[in-house]
């Protein structure tokens, strides 16, 4: 649970609806201290209305940071000339310019309360580091002045906390911000947002432009762009949306302003994002690429695995059939690892389809002689594909080595048992392989001279791992038992 979530259960009695709308303002806060220069912190109300408690902090990317420590999980006595008590019993917004030393820095604080349902529910305190307040210049001035309009939309609970923005894609305050008029003029746009509209073929000037007419001459030579981008840019409510072209691309958030009065304007943060687009693209490439090569290389292991099966349908000799359909049994289980991760995006592999298709192979292989049945008692999961090859080898030859020397070729039961449990340095998987046949006579001595379990302990060895095989405790049978880190 976060902070804000935990002093909220803790402290306070708020609604729960006002609760959601607190998350949804420190969701989308970065806003307000990014524009003001400013660090923010969300005091709550504790039940009896005498304490405050710090449930949120933030600082600004624009500047420097006014509050050194984190004061998350502080409270404030009553107190009536503190600004926060103030704004709160006051009701109305409270500041200081008298440049209070704070660990030997000027602050100015302001204190705005928010009012929810004609109820403070919480009170922002914005702290503004003096000595690091950058010269006055347009871009300054502007972000200043839409500090002030969401300082009043905190006030009023009209600040825009939906549709929620997402900190890896959605674009902040400093990465481009346009300023929009009521009537659709702009009024100011930041360097970055100049760059970004240039970027997509806008080549005039934007302050004095109308929005929608900017928009509709991209859109005139960018046609793909879509016929709704013109009303999103320029609508009522908060909306993001990519603009792209044939050699650019645009992530868009369009936030209206509002004063006390109603709707003022709008602000309009973007992004250029063409080179996040570029490597998208390339990772989509790259990506269906590798399953392109684990697909050619699934059927040229096919193709090597139709090769054994003729050549040993032309030998005589019995062992060297067997040695053959042992080398194929372990091309194809190699295929089966191929051709699932030629069919997924991810580096992990779901391993039951992998498992279950393995013991169809054994099983049909052993049932057109002895009626073998093979089966799965449990789930592998997702496996990282870095183990997953290794570890389908490891259950054919286990499997085979079951049907040859456990049940000796008669018919019978084989159970493939995998278990993950956390183990000392990280999630471990056990893969039990049991049969019910007669059992091993010397279990120290066995497998000394056998290919198939000289490949399984070199197979789990490189896998930092361990290989046991015993006799079923109470039963008939062996166990072979092998666990295999997964981290």
């Amino acid at each position: 649970m976060s902070m804000l979530s935990q002093a909220m259960l803790d402290h306070t009695t708020l609604d729960p609806s006002d609760e959601q709308w607190l998350r949804g303002f420190v969701n989308e806060w970065q806003m307000l201290a990014d524009t003001s220069f400013s660090d923010l912190i969300l005091w709550v109300v504790d039940a009896d209305d005498s304490i405050f408690w710090a449930a949120a902090q933030t600082r600004p990317s624009t500047g420097p940071t006014a509050l050194e420590e984190d004061v998350v999980g502080d409270n404030i006595s009553y107190d009536a000339e503190h600004l926060v008590t103030e704004a709160y019993l006051s009701e109305s917004i409270c500041e200081t310019s008298d440049n209070q030393l704070r660990s030997g820095i000027p602050v100015d604080v302001w204190a705005i309360p928010i009012i929810r349902r004609e109820r403070v529910i919480a009170v922002v305190e914005r702290h503004t580091n003096r000595m690091g307040v950058r010269a006055p210049g347009a871009l300054e001035d502007a972000y200043l002045e839409t500090a002030d309009i969401l300082s009043v939309m905190a006030w009023n609970a009209t600040y825009p906390v939906s549709p929620p923005s997402d900190p890896s894609t959605s674009p902040q305050v400093g990465d481009g911000m346009v300023l929009v008029t009521q009537s659709g003029t702009i009024s100011y746009a930041t360097p970055n947002a100049i760059s970004a509209f240039r970027r997509m073929g806008w080549g005039g000037d934007m302050e004095g432009e109308d929005l929608r007419q900017v928009m509709l001459e991209i859109q005139a030579t960018h046609p793909q762009i879509g016929q709704t981008v013109v009303s999103d840019m320029t609508g009522h409510h908060v909306q993001e949306f990519e603009v792209e072209t044939r050699d650019a691309s645009m992530r868009v958030r369009v936030i209206p302003l509002a004063g006390m009065e109603g709707p003022i304007g709008t602000m309009v943060l973007c992004r250029d994002s063409t080179e996040l687009r570029h490597r998208d693209r390339a990772l989509v490439t790259k990506d269906a690429t590798i399953r392109e090569i684990h697909h050619r290389v699934k059927n040229n292991l096919q193709t090597v695995a139709a090769l054994l099966r003729l050549q040993a349908r032309r030998i005589e000799s019995e062992e060297a059939r067997n040695a053959l359909k042992d080398a194929m049994g372990r091309v194809q289980a190699i295929a089966v690892v191929h051709e699932t991760l030629a069919r997924t995006f991810d580096e992990d592999v779901p391993f039951d389809d992998v498992a279950d298709r393995i013991l169809r192979m054994v099983g049909d292989l052993a049932a057109a002689d002895v009626g073998v049945q093979a089966r799965r008692q449990g789930s592998f999961g997702l496996i990282p594909a870095s183990r997953a090859t290794s570890l389908a080898v490891v259950m054919t030859e286990l499997c085979q080595n079951a049907v040859e020397h456990g049940l000796e070729r008669k018919a019978g039961l084989i159970t493939v048992v995998p278990t993950r449990r956390m183990g000392e340095s990280g999630e471990v998987l056990e893969v039990a392989v049991v049969d019910h046949g007669r059992g091993l006579v010397d279990p120290q001595a066995v497998g000394s001279k056998s290919l198939g379990l000289s490949i399984v302990r070199t197979l789990v060895d490189d896998m930092g791992g361990n290989f046991e095989l015993r006799n079923n405790e109470g039963t008939s049978g062996a166990r072979a038992v092998v666990t295999i880190p997964l981290t």
